[in-house]
């Protein structure tokens, strides 16, 4: 049994704004049923952002963009950004990029910031949620067989910590869907939240 309280009101759809299955599967676990539909949008923030308000800013711009396509439903979205050293680290562009940013990560703390945003009946919420990660040490022949997987490609921070990267997680300390890329304790606040406001 489920432990979250929002459900969806008669005749109202409710439209995830995201290809990713991993955000998929941490919705579809919240018991909601929901269509998908992934957008593409400027990912550009302005210089100095901080990457906790950057998530929220880009899932807010991700929100607005389905919204405009789908004006009777609920729309979630989300993104997420990894944080060291007060610099956001992206998905790799490449497996060198994949190598070296796992090796700025062995054997330190990072952060990981997710953003998520809420919109229904022209009535917006977006706040974020953060997990400390910390990883264990490895050295670069690990990180270049762990790249070699594949795994890595497609993930903020090369690494995904729901698959073969969590074993070089030592221990998080916060939500652990957060980092995987959708905190559904946060998603369900905004959702109870966006309905008591566009009553």
């Amino acid at each position: 049994m489920n432990s979250y309280r929002f459900q969806l009101p008669p005749g109202v759809s409710l439209v995830l704004a995201s290809a990713s299955p991993r955000r998929r599967e941490l919705l579809g676990g919240m018991g909601l049923a929901f269509s998908v539909c992934p957008c593409d949008v400027d990912e550009t923030v302005p210089g100095g952002m901080h990457p906790r308000d950057a998530v929220v800013l880009l899932a807010q711009r991700k929100a607005e963009a389905v919204a405009a396509r789908y004006p009777a439903a609920i729309i979630l979205a989300s993104d997420t950004l990894v944080e060291i050293d007060g610099l956001p680290l992206g998905k790799p562009v490449d497996e060198a990029d994949a190598v070296a940013t796992l090796l700025r990560l062995s054997g330190r703390e990072h952060r990981v910031h997710t953003g998520v945003a809420v919109i229904y009946r022209s009535h917006v919420l977006a706040e974020r949620d953060t997990t400390r990660v910390f990883m264990r040490p490895f050295d670069e022949g690990e990180a270049r067989a762990y790249v070699a997987t594949g795994e890595p490609m497609d993930k903020a921070g090369a690494y995904g910590i729901q698959g073969l990267g969590g074993r070089l997680v030592e221990c998080t300390e916060g939500a652990y869907d957060t980092v995987v890329g959708l905190p559904t304790a946060l998603v369900d606040e905004l959702l109870c939240r966006l309905m008591e406001i566009s009553e």
